[in-house]
């Protein structure tokens, strides 16, 4: 909280004090309210003082008191406001609405045993079939997100995975730095590849990954105003370090929670070695392996700082970071 004797003291010095109380409010304040912090302010602002203290520059005022007591009211005008912000701060409001993010679905709110895996491919596909065949021997489905210019070199893979009973997620066209585009271009990415998998499998794609993991508000933002529902991950394999085969295990099973996501990559050294034991270990903890689709809730969610994606309750947190609306009946995966 803002220390009153302080404001007021610096106030009433001299007419010093309001060229520094005038500095403090209009410039000081406003750059601490951005960094959520009065206290900030005030720190600049007495450095301010000190300086011109230490410069000893004389102050010449001119004027008549009816001026005089116009800035002093002007100067206590301010002051309140800078206080009303601080309460702000203090409640909490304004925290909260400063480090508002719109956030991708990074794992799920579960009650039951369930999680999903998913694979992203944007470079090879020799080990693709071979996934396949173990992910048959578990009778897992997953979800596969599909680059643009893979989908246009493997179609015929693209129809095979669909045929084994998988879902197609679209991981943009061209592999760019999706925080990096224009919203147009963002449309742009997510409409190549999904018009490009509906001519193979006929079905559009609704799930989306950004490549590298990266996005911004805009990208999450108008992947869902577009009609998809932005996925990440919570638990990385980090198969494409190629660490071994134990480390890969290692990674994916340490801690395996309901409603997790994991992230592989169908070109990854270690994977068909990995796989099969990964999948035993899920079984064996009592896990059912699910389509990312199948994971997310349906209705209205709202996803956390965490990125955890939860229904929505009576009265929604104070802590949400986003709202969305995910309907799986109208996911033509899901049929």
């Amino acid at each position: 909280m803002i220390n009153l004797c302080l404001l007021f003291r610096v106030i009433s010095r001299d007419f010093g004090g309001f060229r520094v109380m005038f500095r403090l409010l209009l410039f000081a304040v406003p750059k601490a309210l951005r960094k959520g912090s009065i206290h900030v302010a005030f720190r600049i602002g007495l450095g301010v003082e000190r300086a011109q203290r230490t410069e000893a520059m004389p102050v010449v005022f001119r004027g008549s008191r009816q001026g005089w007591m116009r800035q002093v009211m002007v100067v206590l005008c301010l002051a309140a406001l800078s206080l009303a912000y601080a309460g702000l701060i203090d409640s909490g409001d304004l925290m909260v609405a400063a480090r508002k993010r719109v956030l991708p679905v990074y794992n799920v709110e579960q009650k039951e045993k369930v999680l999903s895996i998913s694979f992203d491919a944007a470079w090879g596909s020799a080990q693709t079939e071979e996934i396949l065949d173990i992910l048959d021997d578990y009778e897992v489905k997953t979800t596969f997100f599909l680059v643009g210019f893979w989908v246009e070199k493997y179609p015929e893979m693209v129809a095979e995975m669909v045929r084994r009973g998988h879902e197609i997620g679209n991981h943009s066209a061209t592999h760019p730095h999706m925080a990096q585009l224009s919203e147009g271009k963002i449309r742009e990415e997510l409409r190549i590849v999904s018009e490009k998998v509906e001519h193979i499998t006929g079905k559009p794609t609704t799930l989306f990954r950004p490549p590298y993991g990266e996005y911004n508000d805009a990208v999450v933002r108008v992947s869902r105003e577009e009609g998809y529902e932005c996925v990440q991950w919570n638990v990385d394999s980090l198969d494409w370090k190629n660490r071994g085969v134990q480390d890969m295990i290692r990674q994916c099973t340490k801690n395996i929670q309901p409603g997790d996501i994991v992230l592989f990559h169908n070109d990854s050294r270690y994977i068909l070695d990995a796989l099969p034991t990964i999948l035993k270990t899920y079984r064996d903890a009592g896990y059912r392996i699910i389509p990312v689709s199948e994971i997310l809730l349906t209705g209205e969610t709202w996803i956390d700082h965490a990125g955890v994606q939860h229904p929505v309750p009576t009265q929604s947190p104070q802590d949400a970071t986003t709202s969305a609306k995910y309907t799986r009946g109208q996911d033509p995966w899901s049929t």
